[in-house]
């Protein structure tokens, strides 16, 4: 167990699970994660008049299970050009195992056992400006929880829960032709976090900041080379800790037959990726798979390995009979 995972916060943590890779996309995810392109929030116009529904499952070697589920609705385009787009995220994990610091159970990290939940709602807007140009905006509102009780003397305890602080992200995308598309993303996650043990109760702040950048570039009929990097800025006033990491974005797609079937890999920081998509309109089924999800982010916090899927079922309740 290395000296950064045992510094983590667990209830801000389960969000790499769930709120940190939806705000990409499936798609996205199969290609190697990069939100700065197809994934980036500007984009959200393309999708006007589409329901969907995601779900989520993490399963580590140590059998600590993480899943989630999304719902959400993209409005109609309006006269103005925006395109308005709300989710809202329930998830939950239970007998999670792992190790953690408190000045009520010892000097050196303990093993603990308990449940983590997070809540979230999610709404974005994008618009196309012309010229190639589109710009979008996510304002999110997240709760999470996490509650825990040392193996050894169950009646020791850790309570983290995290209060909301404004919250959001923006997006700008430039595609000057069909063959090129070029993005910036930037996350900006602020969190109240109150933690109380046996001994007392503490408060600080949390800052989660990302930098996105990334292009996309069409090599030949139907496949699509995505490069990109983020840059991660982290800090935790309880934790003591302040963090900046770059990492890659590498990603392939090859799609056939009138984009009815796409296949892609890719590399999302140090996790390798893959995924499809299969349109029969008025639905798309997207599906990735992420060996060691977050792992660049998490270390071995709840474990050293771990596998997992993620799907998007799509409706275009705006479809007239011919593909978007």
């Amino acid at each position: 167990m290395s000296a950064r995972s045992l510094s983590q916060s667990p209830e801000i943590s389960l969000r790499e699970f769930a709120s940190s890779q939806i705000k990409k996309g499936v798609r996205s995810l199969g290609m190697g994660g990069n939100g700065a392109t197809w994934g980036n929030y500007a984009l959200t116009w393309r999708d006007s008049g589409t329901a969907l529904i995601n779900v989520g499952v993490t399963s580590y070697s140590t059998k600590n299970n993480f899943s989630f589920t999304v719902l959400g609705v993209n409005g109609p385009a309006l006269k103005s050009h925006w395109v308005f787009y709300v989710m809202a995220l329930s998830q939950y994990a239970s007998d999670i195992t792992f190790k953690v610091k408190s000045p009520a159970l010892g000097t050196n990290p303990s093993s603990v056992t308990g449940d983590g939940s997070n809540q979230a709602m999610f709404f974005r807007g994008a618009r196309p400006l012309g010229h190639g140009f589109s710009v979008g905006f996510l304002l999110s509102y997240e709760r999470s929880q996490f509650s825990v009780n040392q193996e050894n003397n169950p009646a020791n305890f850790v309570r983290y829960v995290t209060g909301w602080l404004p919250s959001g992200g923006i997006g700008l995308t430039w595609q000057p032709n069909k063959r090129w598309l070029f993005g910036f993303r930037g996350l900006f996650n602020h969190d109240h976090e109150r933690r109380i043990d046996n001994l007392g109760t503490y408060k600080g702040l949390n800052l989660a900041h990302e930098y996105r950048f990334g292009l996309s570039f069409i090599v030949w009929e139907g496949a699509l080379i995505d490069i990109g990097a983020n840059l991660r800025h982290r800090s935790n006033q309880l934790n003591h800790t302040l963090r900046n990491d770059l990492s890659p974005n590498l990603g392939f797609e090859q799609s056939f037959w009138n984009r009815q079937l796409a296949l892609r890999f890719g590399l999302d920081e140090s996790s390798p990726t893959c995924g499809f998509s299969v349109r029969k309109l008025p639905f798309v089924l997207d599906v990735a798979y992420i060996n060691n999800l977050g792992k660049a982010r998490l270390g071995t916090l709840f474990g050293s390995t771990n596998n997992s899927i993620m799907a998007t079922l799509t409706y275009q309740y705006g479809y007239k009979g011919k593909p978007k």
